[in-house]
């Protein structure tokens, strides 16, 4: 009897007849599959590893294969105890003989030089909680390019039929590494850049061929047509996801050691609304018949021009290349943001409504991609003798200033260059206050790419004296003397956490899941993109965004976004 087995029982008799009954039908399943047919277990992970001679093949902490069975069933998401679907001894063996003076590996569960053994006794539908084990694999002190080897790994158990993996293991294969990308000057939206593409074999091996991958976010485009290249634009769903993806084949031979450039430019288009766009392209070896059928995906246009072309280059230095080439454009756009008040009258008792407007007035979108959508936000204080009694789900109690009741209220991006939000509060007037104001702004900060700060703050006007009030965004400056100052980021209390929203998806504004309708907010914009709705959003200042950015301008090294 195994370890797992003695567990189980001891666990039954513990819990006695009641949870022997409820364990027994968590299992049923399992026991069923045991009776009949065979369960049909799959072994999964990484089918091929290509070690490189020239890097330290990934964090060398972290293995480059993830063992997992894959078995049959809907995989349990709810809380408690994991039910499994079968229950027996079962082992798998992990054979990685075939390594042996070609690489080094790191096997999991009880290794015996390049053999390992896991054993186990429950099993679960689906692959996340039947984790075997990762497998490490290093280059040996007599690896040389162009090595090979296998790893097998197979199973077996009472009432189970495993379907084996093999793991093909090359040494020093052909490696493409890209050319350096360095950000072009004073690039202004809407015009077009020509970057210096290239690649570099810097593996042992000649490539058979190549695929160029050219990626832009929303606002690029790729205007020039070849005839070895096809493309996809993607631009419904989210806007984080929006994209234009080209895809280029080259059959000729890229020989180990040698460089190559593009033997004609192509040309990367920016919108007049993109700011921060994602750039990026990569090269890499083309698979046996690739070249027939990369280009048949559904969706994708074949292009109809000239074929775009590589040429050898001089020689070139790996040192001047990357696995990740990628720029961020352009960067001299800007946005403004407008928050807009309301004016309203009544009695002492009465509920007024007070619509807070939030607006890009663009030229430039807030893509955001780089932080994954990262929300800001603005404040939001109640005039004097007046108490909130409904406000938009996405807007949580918390302190302004450290000790002035108020509200924050996320704003989630991507933001659409001409979007238009609506925040519907009410307020319950509990002294009539005449002209009292209620202060609605942005963080205080020095964002340098809001075009305009003036609009930056609002406010709502009760029972002014001789008109409705302003109604619309104040300056800085031109609140009451005894109202709270323009407030920072805020003491935040009274709240848990963040306030739900989601990310761009389409939609219509007023009536559509997740706007107004629940008593959140509107929106209007182009393509009528839900910005605000059902995602979870964090309640950060506009200036984690320009923080973000900065950042990635001082230190960014190209890490790939994409």
């Amino acid at each position: 009897m195994t370890q797992q087995a003695r567990r189980l029982r001891a666990r039954l008799a513990a819990l006695g007849a009641v949870g022997v009954t409820a364990l027994a039908a968590a299992g049923i399943q399992g026991v069923a599959h045991a009776a009949g047919a065979p369960l049909p277990v799959v072994i999964t992970g990484e089918d091929r590893v290509d070690l490189s001679l020239h890097s330290d093949n990934g964090d060398p902490t972290e293995p480059q294969i993830d063992l997992r069975l894959d078995v049959p069933g809907e995989e349990f998401e709810g809380d408690g105890e994991v039910p499994a679907v079968h229950r027996g001894d079962y082992t798998v063996r992990i054979d990685a003989s075939g390594l042996k003076g070609v690489a080094k590996a790191d096997l999991p569960c009880d290794a015996d030089g390049l053999v390992a053994v896991c054993s186990g006794y429950d099993l679960y539908a689906g692959t996340t909680f039947n984790r075997l084990g990762g497998i490490r694999l290093d280059l040996a002190d007599d690896s040389e390019a162009g090595d090979t080897g296998k790893i097998v790994v197979t199973g077996e158990g009472e009432g189970l039929e495993f379907t084996p993996l093999t793991v093909d293991v090359r040494v020093g294969g052909p490696e493409l590494l890209n050319r350096e990308l360095s950000l072009p000057e004073d690039l202004k939206a809407g015009e077009t850049f020509e970057p210096p593409l290239g690649v570099m074999n810097v593996g042992g091996l000649p490539s058979e061929g190549a695929v160029l991958r050219l990626y832009g976010s929303r606002g690029l485009s790729f205007p020039d047509d070849f005839g070895n290249c096809s493309s996809t634009v993607v631009d419904t769903g989210p806007l984080l996801r929006q994209h234009t993806e080209v895809l280029c084949t080259f059959p000729g031979t890229l020989d180990a050691g040698a460089a190559y450039s593009l033997a004609r430019p192509v040309r990367v288009k920016t919108a007049d609304f993109a700011l921060h766009d994602i750039f990026s392209y990569s090269f890499r070896p083309l698979e046996p018949g690739e070249a027939k059928t990369l280009h048949q995906g559904e969706g994708r246009r074949q292009g109809s021009g000239p074929d775009l072309t590589l040429e050898r280059a001089a020689d070139a230095d790996p040192a001047d290349h990357t696995k990740y080439a990628e720029l961020d454009l352009p960067t001299t756009n800007t946005y403004d943001l407008e928050l807009t008040g309301v004016s309203a009258s009544g009695a002492a008792g009465d509920t007024v409504a007070a619509e807070i407007g939030f607006a890009n007035n663009g030229p430039a979108w807030i893509s955001a991609l780089r932080s994954g959508g990262e929300p800001f936000s603005f404040t939001v204080v109640a005039p004097e003798g007046a108490t909130v009694t409904s406000a938009p789900r996405q807007c949580r109690t918390i302190t302004v200033d450290g000790s002035v009741p108020g509200y924050r209220c996320s704003v989630a991006t991507p933001l659409l260059e001409d979007a238009r939000l609506t925040f519907p509060f009410e307020l319950r007037i509990d002294k009539v206050v005449e002209g009292a104001r209620g202060r609605v702004a942005m963080p205080d900060w020095d964002n340098p790419f809001d075009s305009d700060a003036s609009n930056d703050v609002a406010w709502i006007v009760l029972n002014a004296p001789d008109a409705p009030g302003d109604g619309g965004a104040g300056g800085s400056d031109g609140g009451p003397s005894d109202g709270p100052s323009a407030p920072g980021t805020g003491d935040e209390g009274g709240s848990d956490g963040p306030d739900n929203g989601t990310n761009g998806t389409n939609g219509t504004s007023g009536g559509a899941e997740g706007d107004d309708a629940e008593g959140g907010l509107a929106l209007t914009g182009a393509q009528g993109m839900g910005l605000l709705g059902g995602a979870a959003v964090l309640a950060l200042g506009l200036g984690a965004v320009v923080v973000a950015y900065q950042r990635r301008r001082a230190g960014r090294d190209g890490e790939a976004a994409v």
